[in-house]
């Protein structure tokens, strides 16, 4: 596949995800409804092609630009941040550690498996 098929690849399973989103009438972004079928599509090939892979790597690459919107966005509300810091801070703060939990208890839960799996093929 060229390079032009797999960004084409990327733009039709966001497409999709977001057809289905809006369909189906779900609560979740199409994007990542999007990069759901991506990621099956890539499992159900054994992995990413060459094209997709060096695509991939470049958008990585540059994704720090992704940022700049969102940075200009803040800056533009800087007098809204103003007045909700508090439910802000509180919003990240609270998400940070939910997101430690939920990451370590992830993390936790994998390290079980991995060993219940060594101990039945008896590598323990």
């Amino acid at each position: 596949m060229p390079l032009q098929g797999a960004i084409a690849l990327i733009l039709l399973c966001q497409l999709v995800g977001e057809l289905a989103a809006r369909a189906a009438g779900l609560p979740l972004p199409g994007p990542v409804l999007g990069a759901v079928l991506l990621f099956l599509y890539i499992s159900a090939r054994g992995g990413p092609g060459e094209d997709l892979r060096q695509l991939s790597d470049g958008l990585l690459r540059h994704l720090s630009l992704l940022f700049v919107p969102a940075g200009v966005g803040l800056t533009e509300h800087l007098d809204r941040i103003a007045q909700e810091w508090v439910a802000i801070g509180t919003a990240v703060i609270l998400s940070t550690i939910l997101t430690l939990v939920a990451s370590g208890w992830t993390f936790t839960l994998v390290l079980r498996w991995q060993d219940g799996r060594r101990q039945r093929r008896g590598m323990a």
